[in-house]
């Protein structure tokens, strides 16, 4: 008899236990069953959140590049940012990343004769530039004051239009260079410096095309081509080897020259800051070249305290201001 309430006890126990297990098993189900079904919730607002602000972009993207100068339309990377921000994305990540690891159980490539053919190829296309910014306006009108847009078709404005284009093409040429260091295996040139400089100036400068193909916001492109006829002169004499070296003393005052360019750049974008009733029409362009002249002039100061008062460049071969890393 007491056997057979044991047997009964132990039977009720294992029910009750069965039976909290099924109700605990189905709590659970319920549960992950409400936690899906929330995480479906919590993703389809998302998506939802997400497809309204595309939508929104879309319609201000839209919107806003009506305004873009209608000359333009059909011509080489052009059509939208895209294609630009794309570019400079893969620049950044390969001369960053990729390129210094693949190179990095290699030895450096030899390139003095590429160099050569590209250094002097930039110099002509530099004087090229110079010229059409010259003939396009800056020496046959512009005050160096208020120079507005001009929006026409009169075979000088569509050349300032052209010569504009140009100097914007000629920014994703110049990415050769740090590609070079990087084949070269001279990764301590590849400084924030000079791949902030080659990466910002395509970008914005896609926006100027687009925009404001003209006026006085292309003086800094005059100034930056006159410039580089200078320093890609000397890259081109340093590329021809040690014997031409002897030729190349005035490389301290390289950067003497950047920064008076940006000084320049600086003094004459700010003018508009001061100027009674300037009708330019895109006022957020100077702005950006103020802004760009004022932190570059900063950066190159930074650059040639670094480098020339303290002195961390000169020791190699002070006397003929010839660095090795060339």
């Amino acid at each position: 008899m007491t056997m057979g309430r044991s047997e009964e006890r132990d039977t009720l126990a294992s029910g009750v236990v069965e039976l909290a297990l099924l109700t605990w098993r189905r709590c659970r189900r319920a549960a992950e069953e409400g936690s899906w079904l929330s995480r479906q919730h919590h993703k389809n607002q998302v998506k939802m959140a997400f497809s309204n602000l595309t939508s929104k972009a879309i319609l201000l993207y839209d919107e806003w590049i009506k305004d873009a100068d209608p000359r333009l339309e059909g011509w080489p990377l052009m059509s939208s940012p895209f294609p630009t921000t794309f570019i400079i994305g893969t620049y950044i990540y390969f001369v960053t990343s990729l390129g210094p690891k693949l190179m990095e159980n290699k030895k450096p490539f030899e390139l003095r004769q590429i160099m050569t053919f590209y250094n002097f190829s930039v110099v002509a296309l530099s004087l090229y530039m110079t010229y059409e910014f010259l003939m396009s306006g800056w020496a046959t009108g512009y005050s160096f004051r208020c120079d507005i847009v001009d929006y026409s078709r009169s075979p000088t404005a569509l050349r300032m239009v052209r010569t504009c284009w140009l100097y914007f093409f000629s920014k994703f040429i110049e990415l050769l260079d740090t590609i070079f260091f990087v084949l070269r295996k001279k990764n301590n040139q590849v400084t924030f410096l000079h791949v902030f400089h080659h990466s910002i100036m395509p970008w914005t400068w896609w926006f100027g095309v687009k925009f404001a193909a003209g006026g006085l916001g292309t003086f800094h492109a005059l100034l930056n081509c006159i410039v580089h006829v200078v320093m890609y002169t000397y890259y081109g004499i340093c590329s021809l080897g040690p014997a031409y070296h002897k030729y190349l003393w005035w490389k301290k005052y390289m950067t003497t020259i950047q920064l008076v360019q940006f000084i320049m750049i600086t003094v004459h974008i700010g003018q508009i800051y001061v100027m009674d009733d300037c009708p330019y029409q895109y006022p957020i362009f100077m702005f950006i070249i103020w802004l760009y002249g004022s932190m570059f002039l900063v950066l190159f100061l930074h650059f040639w305290y670094h480098a020339y008062t303290k002195g961390q460049r000169l020791p190699k071969m002070a006397k003929n201001g010839i660095s090795k890393d060339q």
